[in-house]
Parts: C-alpha cells; sequence; structure tokens
C-alpha cells in the first residue's frame, strides 16, 4: 500500500513518514499532486523476510518450481 502526501505536509510529519516507510509502506511525495519522490525502507543485509518478499515478487507469474529443478541448481557445477 502507499501513501501520497504533499510536500508542505511532508515536513510537518516527517517523524511519521519515516516510521510507516520502516514499517514497510511506501510514501510518495508529492508537488502541486505530482509525484516528485519516493519513500520507502532500505533492505537490511540480514533482512530475511525481505529478501524472501523481492523473491516472491520476482516470482509472479512463472511456474512453480519442483524439487527435481531444486536440487538441479544444487548439483550444478559440483563434481561427483
Amino acid at each position: 500500500m502507499s501513501l501520497t502526501v504533499n510536500i508542505g505536509d511532508a515536513k510537518a510529519r516527517l517523524s511519521e513518514l519515516v516510521a510507516r516507510a520502516e514499517a514497510g509502506e511506501e510514501v510518495i511525495i508529492a508537488r502541486d499532486n505530482s509525484p516528485v519522490a519516493r519513500l520507502s525502507r532500505l533492505a537490511r543485509d540480514n533482512d530475511v523476510r525481505a529478501a524472501i518478499d523481492e523473491i516472491r515478487a520476482a516470482r509472479t507469474g512463472l511456474a512453480p518450481t519442483g524439487a527435481d529443478e531444486i536440487l538441479q541448481w544444487r548439483d550444478e557445477g559440483r563434481r561427483f
């Protein structure tokens, strides 16, 4: 979900908007009702949830991955 606010409101509510972005909400900042910037959470190196969400988004619309394919990926490049 995203929230759009004008620059003046964003200046007055910056702490609140940063907290919302940190919680995962996207905040769009607009000038004269035209979007000009986006405030969103930065992924952390150890943020497993963000990594899982990113993978799910990238796989949207693709066929499900089967166990055989996963094992093939695992074994790719291995020498037995």
